[in-house]
């Protein structure tokens, strides 16, 4: 299993929207900016991000991108899944049918073990958990 930019970006997007966009909708050339990733990829990465419930945009001169759901109610693991599908370390772990010896094998037990731990992991750590991290490294910055 491998997070593609879909994935990192998608985290990234939310975590300037809970950074910046508390007060007033945030502009996506806004984004763009701080996250440092064209203004075009960011337009179709919104897509499943507002699918997912995960923000609400709004149209006008006042319009922008607002984070839908506290970053309290968001994890890492409901974010990775909006964007790149679900979280599979290997392809038999969800889908018996893939391969035909899936269901007596001793690898794939050891592979959906693992992989429960991975997603119990990714499903504790939620975007409040990211943003306070940011926070701290940002507050390290300035001090020195």
């Amino acid at each position: 299993m491998k997070i593609s930019t879909k994935g990192r970006y998608g985290l990234r997007i939310l975590l300037d929207l809970a950074l910046h966009g508390q007060e007033a909708p945030r502009l996506m050339k806004d984004i763009a900016r701080s996250q440092q990733i064209s203004e075009k990829y960011i337009s179709r990465l919104i897509l499943p991000l507002n699918e997912a419930g995960f923000i609400t945009s709004f149209r006008g001169a006042k319009g922008g991108l607002k984070l839908a759901k506290a970053p309290k109610e968001i994890s890492l693991l409901e974010i990775i899944e909006a964007m790149e599908g679900r979280v599979a370390i290997v392809d038999c772990v969800f889908d018996k049918e893939f391969c035909l010896k899936s269901n007596d094998c001793s690898a794939c037990k050891v592979w959906s073990s693992l992989n429960k731990k991975i997603r119990k992991q990714m499903a504790e750590i939620t975007l409040k958990d990211v943003l306070k991290s940011e926070k701290k490294a940002k507050q390290t910055v300035e001090e020195q």
